[in-house]
């Protein structure tokens, strides 16, 4: 098994086609992408002793916040701390480690609904998931970005939109299982979250086991790297130990932090955002959501899964839509629209509470996705412009701590301020407001970090020396290991 997972394994043979390499990485984010699609979970989780209905020792939604908070902050962490290994192991090895955790996190997770122990799934779905979800992230990034250096964007945007995607499928499927697997006394969260993982082992097992990564230097056929670059692109080398002390780094954490608190909210709390926010509307019932029918709320529960399917799909064609047109204006010039557009369309959003209109509530939520996942599959781009390919796959990990604090910020500021709001009297279709305009302002702080980014200055640059050793001692460390 060390063999078949070796990175000498997997070094591609010359006339390999790259096109075959994002299959294996979509295969490996759709799965994880799942993570998009926990908010059809909470509900039911608020139910699972009560079963029809919470009852005192039945879980409330912040304390579920916590799940899927938890789970992004050690994707940040694991994707940081491991992202070095990856680049020296390969992508072969680090995708089965990741499919084990993923699985694993369910699996566990299962065991705590039984057993009525939200410590369990925080252990399951958000520590060992969230090393599962790290890890799986970074590995189809880094690989194809070296497979595709003349088209970095659409690169990116092929690994990583299959992130976004991935609730698209997850959140119709998992309430499928819920209501197969409900009765008496079960919610049908624990079935689902054991045929979740099952599933989810093998599809990734099987991307992983598609992996090929080029040989050291590899370039398209016939194509050259261009002489005149924008200033923000970098033909030199920037080794991740040094990318980190340098101000653009953290003004392009501060850039990602800020783009995903201001998404990240919305994803997390979409199912009961939209069902509390509209109620009976969603039927053609005026009516709120606690005066419905049992009847009645699963029909809008449907609809509301729905709706987290559909921002999936836009995240998804963000991800692929935004990062490919940054190829072609800039990263920078993507990031001023992302920032700039997004916060107008926040402070709609509770505009259309407000008048009641459901298609544009939808049209601004589903706009603000695209940018969302457009941010997240255009910054690898924007670092391998600023730092170089050698490292990018580490250096995005460590900027990957930027998405576990937005993890943290992002689903607290939503669910508290909403429950805060709720208990001062304010009706919880109106209970997201304040955090609607909050994020709309945190936007335009990004837009300001974006604005201050230059290009890296060539005292931070590797020498031709320098890179040759690094090259060396990492070649030797894996012939030795092997």
């Amino acid at each position: 098994m060390a063999g078949l997972l070796s990175r000498e394994r997997i070094v591609a043979r010359p006339g390999f086609n790259r096109w075959l390499v994002p299959p294996a990485a979509l295969a490996i984010h759709l799965c994880i992408g799942q993570a998009y699609a926990f908010s059809v979970f909470k509900l039911p989780l608020t139910k699972v002793l009560g079963i029809t209905d919470s009852v005192p020792r039945d879980w409330s939604q912040p304390q579920l916040a916590w799940i899927f908070t938890i789970a992004i902050v050690f994707l940040g962490l694991s994707a940081a701390t491991w992202g070095k290994w990856l680049e020296r192991v390969g992508p072969r090895k680090s995708g089965v480690v990741a499919a084990v955790c993923w699985a694993s996190g369910f699996l566990i997770s299962a065991l705590g609904v039984k057993t009525h122990q939200i410590w369990l799934l925080y252990i399951g779905y958000g520590v060992v998931g969230g090393c599962g979800l790290g890890l799986g992230y970074i590995t189809p990034v880094s690989t194809l970005i070296k497979w595709f250096p003349d088209r970095r964007g659409l690169a990116t945007g092929m690994a990583i939109m299959g992130f976004g995607g991935g609730a698209m499928i997850a959140s119709p499927l998992s309430q499928l299982l819920m209501e197969h697997y409900k009765s008496a006394t079960s919610v049908g969260v624990a079935e689902t979250f054991v045929t979740l993982g099952l599933i989810y082992l093998v599809a990734m097992l099987c991307g992983a086991l598609g992996f090929r990564v080029p040989p050291p230097d590899w370039k398209p056929a016939g194509w050259t790297a261009p002489v005149k670059t924008s200033a923000l692109i970098t033909r030199s080398q920037v080794h991740v130990s040094t990318a980190v002390r340098t101000p653009q780094f953290w003004l392009l954490w501060a850039v990602l932090f800020l783009n995903v608190t201001a998404g990240i909210g919305i994803l997390e709390q979409a199912s009961p955002m939209i069902q509390e926010i509209f109620g009976g509307r969603l039927i053609g019932v005026a009516a709120h959501l606690r005066d419905l029918s049992e009847d009645q709320k699963r029909q809008v529960a449907t609809i509301a899964s729905g709706f987290v399917g559909l921002l999936s799909l836009f995240n998804m064609a963000g991800r692929f839509g935004w990062s490919s047109a940054s190829d072609r204006i800039g990263r920078k010039r993507t990031y001023g629209i992302f920032f700039s557009i997004g916060a107008v369309l926040y402070f709609l959003i509770p505009v259309a509470g407000h008048l009641g209109s459901v298609p544009l509530f939808v049209a601004a939520c589903t706009i603000v996705l695209t940018m969302y996942g457009g941010g997240f599959a255009t910054i690898p781009a924007y670092l391998s412009d600023m730092f170089g390919t050698q490292f990018v796959g580490a250096i995005h990990g460590r900027l990957l701590t930027a998405w576990s604090c937005a993890g943290v910020a992002g689903p607290v500021l939503v669910n508290y301020i909403r429950d805060y709001q709720i208990s001062q009297g304010v009706d919880p279709s109106r209970s997201y407001d304040f955090t609607m305009h909050l994020m709309a302002a945190l936007l335009a702080v990004g837009f300001v970090c974006n604005l201050l980014v230059r290009a890296v200055d060539s005292r931070y640059h590797m020498g031709a020396d320098e890179l040759a050793a690094e090259r060396a001692t990492t070649a030797g460390a894996r012939l030795q290991k092997a």
